[in-house]
């Protein structure tokens, strides 16, 4: 039975992986910061599953030495996803720096695939009529968010390692994953505050969804399919976020929100909360990046993925009624 060593295996995707892996007849080395705050993976486990954990930082190279040892592939889906702060050091520490780390550990076990999992936003984004694919070069300098650079940063360290040390990697790129297990939450935050009704309105663009088990699947799928050295963006349908929050509050039975937030309204907020936010010392409830990128369009497509990684096109609808009754179940609505 080969072990895969699964890097964020509590985490959001990292769950679905897990769960697919074991299905698929593979054995689990799971890398988390905490091996008693995995609610979603924890019940493996007990249920004698073939899983073992293994406790490591990725921002502490010494916790990580022979995390790969005995497996046959890594899937590296560890990062840090936080928006805000836009400028935040912890996001290099771990998407570039924690990347550069696996990739040692990936060399040093001689691993047979190396799977990242990075993000479409590392790619140039496209209109609805023309949406972006992985032939389109980073377009996201002008938002300031390290979040976004540090990905960046990270899928080009990936890609030398496979020029200069023939790392067997094949990287997948998700759009914005929706979904059941979302458990601290994150994508599934934006269900929950339209489901209780705190969204006011909606900003002028949009952007690309998926169901993450689509992702898992597709993510999986690459240990065994998909060409070294080429990325794949892991999406599904391109919707403004008009057409989202409305689809969402159809599925889950509450009032959409009704008004336009415009351009420049969404810049002067921007801006007051990037003021706030130097005088404080802490972070606003946005900031200036969060609302420059709301305003524009992130559409992509994935025909590459789903000719090469069989990437399934679940409807984004039925990702909507997962994640919500996974909430319901798990007591994050009442």
């Amino acid at each position: 039975m080969q072990k895969i060593l699964v890097t964020g295996a509590n985490g959001f995707l990292g769950s679905h992986l897990v769960y697919e892996l074991i299905a698929r007849g593979y054995a689990v080395r799971a890398l988390v910061r905490s091996a008693t705050n995995c609610p979603t993976i924890s019940p493996l486990l007990t249920e004698k599953k073939s899983i073992e954990f293994w406790k490591g930082d990725l921002t502490q190279p010494d916790t990580m030495r022979g995390c790969a040892a005995g497996c046959a592939a890594i899937i590296h889906a560890a990062a840090l996803a936080s928006a805000n702060p836009a400028r935040n050091p912890a996001l290099w520490a771990v998407n570039l720096g924690g990347t550069e780390i696996i990739i040692r550990e990936a060399k040093q076990a001689d691993v047979e695939r190396f799977v990242y999992v990075g993000t479409a936003n590392v790619f140039g984004f496209g209109t609805l009529d023309n949406p972006g694919d992985e032939t389109r070069a980073f377009a996201g300098q002008r938002y300031s968010s390290d979040y976004m650079d540090s990905k960046v940063a990270a899928t080009n360290a990936v890609l030398r390692a496979v020029s200069e040390h023939e790392l067997p990697a094949v990287l997948v790129h998700p759009t914005f994953m929706l979904g059941p297990m979302d458990a601290k939450p994150t994508s599934g935050q934006l269900l929950l505050e339209l489901y209780r009704g705190r969204l006011v309105g909606y900003p002028p663009g949009g952007k690309n969804y998926i169901h993450v088990a689509d992702v898992s699947v597709a993510t999986v799928n690459a240990l065994t399919m998909g060409r070294v050295g080429e990325s794949y963006i892991l999406g599904n349908r391109n919707l403004t976020y008009r057409d989202a929050f409305r689809l969402m509050a159809t599925v889950m039975n509450v009032k959409p929100p009704r008004l336009l937030l415009p351009p420049a309204l969404t810049r002067f907020y921007g801006a007051i909360c990037d003021a706030q936010a130097r005088l404080t010392g802490r972070p606003a409830m946005v900031n200036g990046s969060m609302m420059a990128i709301a305003n524009d369009g992130h559409y992509f497509a994935s025909e590459k993925a789903i000719a090469k990684l069989g990437l399934a096109q679940t409807p984004v609808e039925q990702a909507i009624n997962e994640a919500l009754k996974w909430f319901q179940v798990n007591n994050y609505v009442i």
